[in-house]
């Protein structure tokens, strides 16, 4: 049985067959359970740990995933590098359904998520002014060129609350500030991955163009769902693709992202 995991993938519950001698693992965490028992694989030579973002029964909305603790899961079992599959809308016309953008930006929106670990203790700022792996972004973009995918090189994600849909108004509102997608999942899992000093990268999957950017009668959760789970075999391929691709040894500056910081308890 494979315990620890050089790279993380949170995703849906269709990545399940991903990985290969897969085994699943029940994990305790200082902020809880993850949102699932933690399944262990191989993805050709690279160790993989999944874990379902919302549950394998979809049971958390995205104001109530356990972010905190699935990222501090996979960093328990090794984890240096996560990859972040998920459906996005898009803000603009040009990038439509079955776009892959690897946003190099994000602007959060969402309210009352616990989205940092040091929270007492001492202050811990840590930087955030480039939120993604550039290492990892760069290896997913060739890889998605490589799959054929229409594929969008940075970006910026704007992360909403939820689980609402956005209104048409703020939706022409975030185009209108240069924003290029707009999703529900991607904040606070990207901070509290910097904040465990791990490499993060996204992969956003276009389902829908937002409210605000076409005119018809906006996005409904049906038609996301439908549409990625018509994309998901072919997300499996890219997130395998991108895994088996990632440096085995990091150079980015993830790894040093709390150097010279005073952390108030030890990370595992």
């Amino acid at each position: 049985m494979l315990t620890r995991a050089d790279i993380g993938v949170i995703g849906g519950s269709g990545f399940y067959s991903l990985l290969d001698d897969a085994e699943e693992i029940q994990l305790s965490t200082p902020y809880g359970p993850p949102s699932d028992v933690v399944t262990v694989g191989r993805i050709g030579s690279r160790s993989v740990a999944f874990i379902p973002r919302h549950g394998r029964d979809h049971r958390f909305p995205p104001h109530r995933i356990p972010y905190r603790a699935n990222l501090w899961a996979l960093r328990s079992l090794g984890v240096r590098q996560v990859l972040a599959p998920s459906a996005v809308g898009s803000l603009r016309a040009e990038h439509g359904p079955g776009a892959i953008v690897v946003p190099d930006q994000l602007v959060d929106r969402t309210s009352g998520r616990a989205q940092t670990y040091y929270d007492a203790g001492g202050a811990v700022h840590v930087s955030f002014s480039d939120p993604y792996c550039p290492s990892g972004r760069a290896v997913a973009v060739e890889a998605a060129r490589s799959g054929g995918w229409e594929t969008v090189d940075g970006g910026t994600l704007v992360v909403i609350e939820g689980p609402r849909f956005s209104t048409r108004a703020e939706s022409r509102w975030f185009a209108s500030n240069g924003w290029t997608i707009v999703g529900m999942t991607g904040f606070p899992e990207s901070i509290l991955a910097r904040e465990l000093a791990l490499c993060y990268t996204s992969l956003s999957l276009v389902t829908d163009h937002d409210a605000g950017v076409e005119a018809g009668e906006g996005v409904t959760h049906e038609e996301v769902l439908k549409f990625f789970a018509q994309n998901v075999a072919r997300m499996r391929t890219l997130v395998a693709d991108t895994v088996e691709a990632l440096p085995t040894e990091r150079t980015c500056s993830c790894g040093s992202a709390l150097d010279g910081l005073k952390l108030p308890f030890e990370l595992p």
